[in-house]
């Protein structure tokens, strides 16, 4: 091969500053009796609505974040594959994008932000304080170091209750009480409908923001025990400000889940919720890094892998390090 032909095609080739941010995503996409799959052109959902009537919709897969696939849903390899190679988390939903089974995620994340996270998870201490700044960040206050984790839990609750009473007399309705039945699913009120089907797409959006910066949902700093735990930890921060004021304005609402999911969406354009979400969850697991206005803009330089040294940290991986043997 020629010098310039390797040239051109070298500068063909994509790079990572080509390719969109989860941050300048379209968050989430919810899609039920459909099959996706890939064609000569794009990732589609096909859907039949009627015998003989085939339709397809293709999906912006470069600036989507998170798929949620409900009932009803297939998925072909091809289809995945692009999913994957865009950093698209894909998500098994229940009915209506209620109720997690699963998720699948990309594998070319680098370690960087899991290793933060274990070594604040690791340590009582250091976990403690990740878990007060995340109360911080949902009362808007700061709170003194060292007060225990059950102060913070009852402040929590004592919170949710007012914000449930001033909206449920805002909208006029009867004293609130959280229920979730996945088996009676229609008998339950608006209200309830709205807050599981909200709540439902926010875990996705944030488990595609965990994923993205290569953590483990599964080690929560105020949750535990579940393969979902930092979700958790990271929905519940904008609980009280996005999801529970959205469920009440749709008290009155005819179909509330599909409602919540729309409005979540417009939510998550106009706010920017998705850049918010990954400067907060840096912040949380390194506060000592930048202001967290500039954390999403910073670069790193990716390496394809690195090795462990217990007195040099890390080192290049790809080198052949045989002359250095002694």
């Amino acid at each position: 091969m020629s010098d310039g032909v390797g040239a051109r095609r070298k500068l063909a080739s994509p790079t990572l500053a080509m390719l969109p941010r989860v941050s300048d995503g379209l968050a989430f996409l919810y899609i039920d009796i459909a099959r996706v799959e890939q064609t000569d052109t794009g990732v589609c959902a096909v859907t039949e609505p009627e015998e003989g009537q085939v339709y397809r919709t293709y999906l912006p897969t470069a600036s989507l974040a998170c798929v949620l696939l409900g009932p009803g849903t297939s998925i072909t390899q091809r289809a995945l594959s692009t999913f994957m190679r865009h950093g698209t988390t894909v998500i098994a939903v229940g009915s209506g994008g209620v109720r997690c089974y699963g998720a699948l995620q990309p594998t070319d994340r680098t370690t960087e932000w899991l290793e933060r996270q274990v070594r604040a998870w690791s340590d009582p201490a250091t976990r403690l304080d990740v878990a007060r700044r995340m109360y911080e960040l949902r009362f808007g206050e700061d709170i003194a170091p060292g007060t225990p984790l059950e102060s913070m839990r009852g402040i929590e609750g004592q919170r949710m209750k007012a914000l449930y009473r001033a909206l449920a007399q805002r909208q006029k309705l009867r004293p609130f009480k959280r229920s979730y039945d996945p088996l009676d699913w229609n008998a339950q009120d608006p209200v309830n409908v709205a807050l599981s089907a909200a709540s439902a797409a926010f875990y996705g959006v944030a488990h595609a923001v965990i994923s993205h910066l290569g953590c483990s949902p599964a080690l929560g700093f105020i949750h535990t025990g579940k393969q979902q735990s930092l979700v958790y930890d990271i929905a519940d921060l904008y609980k009280a400000e996005v999801t529970v004021p959205l469920a009440f304005s749709l008290a009155h609402s005819d179909n509330p889940d599909s409602e919540a999911r729309r409005k979540l969406r417009e939510d998550f354009r106009l706010y920017r919720r998705l850049p918010q979400i990954i400067r907060d969850l840096q912040w949380l697991l390194d506060p000592e890094q930048p202001d967290r206005e500039d954390l999403e803009d910073e670069e790193e330089p990716v390496h394809l892998v690195d090795l462990w040294d217990p007195k040099s940290g890390r080192v290049r991986g790809g080198t052949n390090y045989g002359d250095e043997v002694f």
